[in-house]
C-alpha cells in the first residue's frame, strides 16, 4: 500500500534511476590520490552547515565582531566545537583543492578536451582562497584586521582596476564600519554562491567528458578497467567523508580555535601575518618591490588559468611529453620552500 502510494506521486523508475547514476568509474579512482575532488565537496558541505549555525550568533560589525566571536567560543554550548570545526574544515578543504589541482596538473588530466574544466578547477581554487581570506578577516583580531588591512594596499597597486578593487573591498579608502560587513557577504554569500555554480559545471564537464583513464605498469592486463558508481565509489566517497569527520573532530577537540588580540587600528603589529595558504604570496612581497611582486604574481596566476594551451605550445617546441611535469616539480619546490620560509618568522 504504501510502496503504490509512493510511486504514484513520485513516479521515479528505479531501473532507469540506477542506470543514471551507475556511471563507469575508470579503475584508477579507487585510489584516494585521485579521487580528491569529493574530498574538498564534503568539506564544503561542513563549511556551509557549520557556518549556518555560526551565522546565528556573529555580528559583523567592528564594534560587536570581536565580541561575538569570544560568545561563540567560550559561552555558547558546543560553540568552540563548531567554530573549530569551521575552521579545520576550512583548512582541510584549502589544501584538498590544491592537491587536487596538483593531481590534475601532474596527470596531465587539463589537456584537450578538458582544457576548459581545468580553467573551473582554478577559478576554484581562487574561490577557495578568497573564501578563507574573507573568513579569517570577520574574527576582528589584530592580525586579521592588519592582514585586511594590507591585503587591500595590495591589491591598490594592481594597475588600472586596483584602486576600483580596494574600495570595493573595503568600502572606501580604508578599514571602516562598512568593512567587515562586506567580507561578512563575501564570505557567507557570494564566494559560496559562486562555488556551488562552479562546482555544478565542473561535473557537468566531467560527466560529458568523462574522468581521465590512467594506466599504471603494475596492473594485470586482465584486470577490470572500471567499476560502478553506485555503490561502489559512493562508498568509498562515504568512507573518505566518516574518515575526515573523526579527523576534523580530533583536530577541533586536541587544537580548537583560539582568540588572539583584539583588533586595535591604532597599534601595529610588529609582525604581520598571514593564514598559511598565503605565505607564499607574502613572502614574495618581501623578497621583490611590491609593483614588480603584484605583477609577477599576476603574471604566474593568469599562466596558471592558461596553462593547458601554454602547456601545446612547449609540447610543440621542445618536443618533450613532459615537460610540464619537469617546470611543476621546479615550482612545487619554489612553493613549498617559500611557504616554511615565512612559516619560520615568528608572530
Amino acid at each position: 500500500m504504501l510502496k503504490e502510494w509512493i510511486a504514484e506521486r513520485i513516479p521515479v523508475n528505479t531501473i532507469e534511476l540506477r542506470e543514471l547514476t551507475n556511471e563507469p568509474v575508470p579503475n584508477h579512482m579507487k585510489r584516494w590520490w585521485f579521487a580528491l575532488g569529493g574530498t574538498p565537496a564534503y568539506l564544503f558541505v561542513v563549511q556551509i552547515v557549520t557556518g549556518i549555525l555560526l551565522a546565528f550568533y556573529y555580528q559583523a560589525s567592528p564594534s560587536t565582531a570581536y565580541e561575538s566571536v569570544r560568545s561563540i567560543t567560550d559561552d555558547v554550548a558546543f560553540g568552540w566545537y563548531l567554530r573549530s570545526l569551521h575552521k579545520w574544515a576550512a583548512t582541510l578543504m584549502i589544501a584538498a583543492v590544491i592537491l587536487h589541482q596538483m593531481r590534475v596538473y601532474f596527470t596531465g588530466a587539463y589537456r584537450r578536451p578538458r582544457e576548459l574544466n581545468w580553467v573551473i578547477g582554478m577559478a576554484l581554487l581562487c574561490c577557495t582562497l578568497l573564501t578563507g581570506f574573507t573568513g579569517y578577516s570577520l574574527v576582528f583580531e589584530q592580525l586579521s584586521y592588519w592582514g585586511a588591512t594590507v591585503a587591500a594596499n595590495i591589491s591598490d597597486a594592481v594597475p588600472v582596476v586596483g584602486s576600483v578593487a580596494k574600495e570595493f573591498l573595503l568600502g572606501g579608502q580604508s578599514y571602516n564600519d562598512q568593512t567587515l560587513s562586506r567580507f561578512y557577504i563575501l564570505h557567507a554569500a557570494v564566494l559560496p554562491g559562486t562555488i556551488v555554480v562552479l562546482v555544478a559545471i565542473h561535473i557537468a564537464f566531467i560527466r560529458m567528458h568523462g574522468v581521465t583513464e590512467l594506466k599504471f605498469e603494475n596492473e594485470l592486463q586482465d584486470a577490470p578497467k572500471h567499476f560502478n558508481f553506485f555503490p561502489d565509489h559512493l562508498l568509498t566517497e562515504l568512507m573518505v567523508g566518516l574518515f575526515l569527520m573523526t579527523v576534523l573532530t580530533v583536530l577541533a577537540t586536541a587544537l580548537p580555535a583560539t582568540m588572539g588580540p583584539q583588533a586595535d587600528p591604532l597599534t601595529t603589529p610588529e609582525v604581520i601575518k598571514p593564514e598559511w595558504f598565503f605565505y607564499v604570496s607574502f613572502r614574495w612581497l618581501k623578497l621583490f618591490s611590491l609593483t614588480f611582486a603584484v605583477l609577477s604574481t599576476g603574471f604566474i596566476v593568469a599562466a596558471m588559468f592558461l596553462w593547458p594551451w601554454i602547456d601545446a605550445l612547449l609540447r610543440r617546441v621542445t618536443k618533450r611529453e613532459e615537460i610540464s611535469v619537469s617546470i611543476g616539480i621546479v615550482a612545487t619546490f619554489i612553493l613549498i620552500g617559500l611557504t616554511i620560509w615565512e612559516a619560520a618568522v615568528a608572530h
